[in-house]
């Protein structure tokens, strides 16, 4: 790299974190870790009708989970803050104005009934929604239609007004994307777009590329929804700060759902989340379930979102975040749109649990306990069980499902499972076996399993014969991990105690 790698993320505080603003902070994260750089989090926050309270807190907490912190932030610092655009406002005011001088922006005095009555009179079959641009400006109320002196009497009169670009006609505007190679544009087709509001806040527009000079980013990575603007944001740095200074661009490539783009406006309608986590909406009280809490791990969640749009040119699925910073590469993700496929999702999740050693898994599945009702677990225990489960677990909220019967004795068995073998001999069998247990010096599943299999010889049994309705008088049915290992973590007073009950039963 010619300099030194700063990229940012500048998410809008308007509400929870989609899938697809998740992985432009991974893309975002992994090239900086890749190169060396720094990793910002800019809040972009100049749209105040649409401030969400609570959002920001949201993004933060997302990115904490995700494994995705920031080097840079309002919550961790840096030396090129503000990193709230709502307190940098009055550093953008004098590029608006800069822009003026020049002659690449102008004044526009327009009222919102006279911008409406545009739309009306120049509204045709061929242009339903006239935009205010070259082909219009010149008949509209602003600094370029009147007299200088006309306007500088608005200004002092305090007239509310904006500034426009003012959009160059029959030019070509073009830049290397790193995903797409050379982009093209025609200036005339691109209307003037708002720089600065009636209220002294910029644009996304005229914020994002002064906020990307003044923090020395040197590659901006975001949506491809973005890529109609870039003529306008290409123009702006090379009216303001010179093209040589503009970041390396990249626009990735859409996360589709069932029917085209993932929306998070449709979550409900889609049957997975859309939200890296629950988001809840403090105007309307509704509550969107988000991947953490339908029992996803960060590591499977952040794994399978790096393969929606790119791969490291081999066959591999599997990769840690160390893993998949050594083998990013812009150069290898995709232009088109990467559809979400839930079950492989799952798949993804279910292959982590798998690798995940028990311990790491213990406070998540502890912190799903309390809401089954099981409060009181040691450690110990906890640890044995989820080694013994979790390859059953596609989701971390399968645990309770899968290991419950460790933590409370079954209330009902499967009768019909047992009763049409079940005889005297066997009932002889269990008895026996109890009193074995409690002389036994080693407990454990070998031990157990081999003072098992030697009294069914003694008996004249098959152990095969034996092994069914042991498994039911431990956990209720024909589920479960081995059953010598169940036992084993169950202990010898609730295994015994467990046989016993059934054995009346049966």
């Amino acid at each position: 790299m010619s300099k030194r790698v700063r990229v940012r993320f500048a998410p809008s505080p308007t509400g929870g974190l989609h899938l697809g603003g998740v992985r432009t902070v991974l893309y975002n994260y992994l090239f900086a870790k890749k190169h060396g750089g720094e990793f910002i989090v800019r809040i972009e926050d100049t749209d105040q009708s649409r401030y969400i309270p609570g959002a920001e807190e949201y993004i933060f907490d997302t990115l904490k989970w995700c494994g995705l912190e920031p080097d840079e932030s309002v919550q961790h610092g840096g030396n090129y803050g503000p990193y709230r655009q709502s307190e940098r406002k009055e550093s953008y005011r004098k590029y608006a104005e800069q822009l003026v001088k020049d002659g690449h922006a102008y004044y526009a005095f327009d009222t919102p009934e006279e911008l409406e009555k545009m739309r009306h009179d120049y509204k045709t079959e061929q242009n339903p929604s006239p935009q205010y641009d070259h082909s219009i400006r010149m008949n509209m109320r602003n600094s370029l239609t009147l007299s200088p002196e006309e306007s500088q009497q608005l200004l002092a009169a305090g007239t509310r007004y904006v500034i426009r670009i003012k959009m160059p006609e029959h030019e070509t505007v073009s830049f290397t994307d790193m995903i797409r190679g050379e982009v093209h544009f025609e200036t005339s087709l691109v209307d003037d777009k708002v720089l600065l509001k009636a209220d002294g806040m910029p644009t996304y527009h005229l914020a994002v590329v002064a906020d990307d000079y003044l923090m020395k980013i040197s590659h901006a990575f975001r949506g491809e929804e973005w890529l109609p603007s870039a003529p306008v944001h290409i123009l702006l740095w090379k009216y303001l700060f010179g093209l040589e200074n503009m970041p390396q661009w990249a626009h990735l490539p859409l996360i589709l759902g069932p029917n085209g783009k993932l929306s998070k406006r449709d979550a409900a309608k889609y049957g997975f989340p859309v939200f890296a986590m629950n988001w809840k909406d403090p105007n309307t009280g509704e509550l969107t379930e988000g991947f953490k809490e339908k029992g996803f791990l960060p590591e499977a969640f952040i794994n399978y979102l790096a393969l929606l749009g790119w791969n490291d040119g081999t066959d591999q699925e599997m990769f840690s975040k160390e893993e998949l910073v050594e083998r990013f590469s812009m150069e290898r993700v995709h232009s088109a749109g990467a559809k979400f496929d839930y079950e492989k999702a799952k798949w993804f999740n279910h292959e982590w649990i798998k690798k995940s050693e028990a311990g790491s898994l213990k406070s998540e599945v502890r912190n799903l306990l309390p809401g089954k009702g099981i409060t009181d677990i040691s450690d110990a225990l906890l640890g044995k069980v989820i080694g013994l489960v979790k390859d059953r677990c596609t989701l971390l909220t399968d645990f309770y499902d899968q290991s419950w019967f460790f933590f409370k004795a079954p209330e009902t068995w499967d009768l019909d499972a047992v009763k049409s073998k079940w005889n005297e001999d066997k009932k002889n069998f269990f008895l026996a076996y109890v009193e074995k247990l409690q002389s036994l010096i080693e407990w454990n599943a070998v031990a157990l399993e081999n003072i098992f299999k030697e009294l069914a010889s003694e008996k004249n049994i098959k152990p095969g014969e034996l092994q069914l309705p042991f498994r039911i008088m431990l956990v209720g049915g024909k589920f479960g991990p081995p059953v010598f290992s169940i036992a084993e973590a169950l202990g010898c007073d609730e295994t015994t105690k467990r046989i016993n009950a059934a054995i009346k039963i049966f």
